[in-house]
């Protein structure tokens, strides 16, 4: 389990200085980028970006996805590397993946590069295999620091397009029981279940449909993407994986792979028919996060009025939560909104934890 460490932002060497920060959040998904710079004494957020990044077809994917990112993203900086794209299984292992992305980082970025190691602080890139437990996949540690600066007892609840994280925070630091994704599945701080690719047979063995109950086909037809797209509460933007059929993304499409899932064709339901099943879904997830929830604040160690802070893919469904959970919610871009630029603001939450390294080393 987590050790007690000071999760202070620290610099494996001396910095050379760079008039900007670049953090990133290398995942096996998306790359999330966030541009930090100096205005007037304080660090301000002066761009965000996420693309797509199919890493699990190995590096050359990242090389394309960095190719096509904005031209702010290859200006000589400070970059602080975040990641959990070294589980992806184009890699022989975990440790094998933190060595080859830090490896990635340090020939592809220009600038110091160091890279975020959550308790142990920031090492550098040389030193990232050798500190892999501390590396792999510590993104949430990053965000969940960043929150204790804005405020001291919350849930920070992360929801992405594959997984969620649910974080203490407690006196203006990271409270997991866990560390590593092992440690956290355990103990509820991660859930495995996203707002885009899970598939939907993983949040459910059955559904109701017109009056009976029907048990789904043991197939990935639909994701959590299809639901949510067709309740309408999924954003285009976010939206930026391939559905499980590589087909399109309209109504009837995504009606039809739904349909699917109970062995049906699109033609035996109709609109209304096909949103209650997407609903079902929608509700099958919220009673995964509610019960994960539960566990972390049966501890008791947050106040009452700890309010949750959401951020992600799918923070809508986060803020869901937390009206589940009678607290109040707070998005992670309204509590850093005075060091946001309004060109910023779109993919702030969104990409919490890259936006996170790159605040905390400038301000660190």
């Amino acid at each position: 389990m987590q050790a007690d460490r000071d999760p202070t932002v620290t610099h494996p060497h001396p910095s050379v200085s760079f008039p900007r920060v670049i953090g990133w959040d290398l995942g096996g998904v998306h790359v999330k980028a966030a541009l930090v710079e100096e205005a007037r004494g304080q660090a301000r957020v002066r761009a965000v970006v996420q693309a797509p990044c199919p890493l699990w077809n190995g590096l050359p994917a990242l090389d394309a996805t960095a190719a096509a990112l904005p031209d702010w993203t290859r200006a000589p900086a400070r970059h602080v590397v975040t990641m959990t794209g070294e589980l992806t299984d184009c890699f022989a292992d975990r440790a094998d993946g933190v060595a080859q992305l830090a490896a990635w980082a340090a020939a592809h970025l220009a600038g110091e590069v160091a890279i975020y190691a959550g308790r142990a602080g920031l090492v550098a890139p040389e030193s990232a295999a050798e500190a892999a437990p501390d590396v792999a996949s510590a993104n949430w540690h990053a965000t969940a620091a960043l929150v204790g600066t804005l405020r001291p007892d919350a849930l920070l609840v992360d929801i992405g397009s594959t997984t969620a994280d649910l974080i203490p925070v407690v006196d203006g630091r990271p409270r997991a029981i866990g560390y590593s994704d092992a440690e956290r599945l355990e103990t509820g701080e991660l859930v495995y279940t996203g707002v885009v690719r899970t598939p939907l047979l993983a949040l459910a063995q059955a559904a109701p449909f017109r009056g009976r109950r029907t048990a789904l086909m043991a197939e990935c037809f639909a994701t959590t993407a299809d639901a949510y797209r067709l309740l309408g509460l999924l954003p285009e933007a976010e939206d930026q994986q391939d559905a499980a059929d590589l087909k399109g993304k309209s109504v009837r499409e995504t009606e039809i792979r739904l349909a699917r899932m109970i062995g049906r064709d699109r033609h035996e339901g109709g609109r209304a028919d096909w949103a209650r099943l997407a609903g079902f879904f929608a509700e099958a997830q919220s009673r995964l996060l509610h019960d994960a929830a539960g566990l972390i604040l049966s501890r008791g160690e947050l106040p009452d009025d700890a309010p949750v802070v959401v951020c992600g893919a799918g923070r809508f469904v986060a803020a869901g939560l937390a009206a589940r959970l009678g607290r109040r919610a707070e998005d992670l871009a309204d509590l850093v909104a005075p060091r946001l630029a309004p060109e910023a603001a779109a993919f702030a939450s969104t990409c919490g934890p890259a936006l996170a390294v790159a605040l905390l080393a400038a301000e660190g």
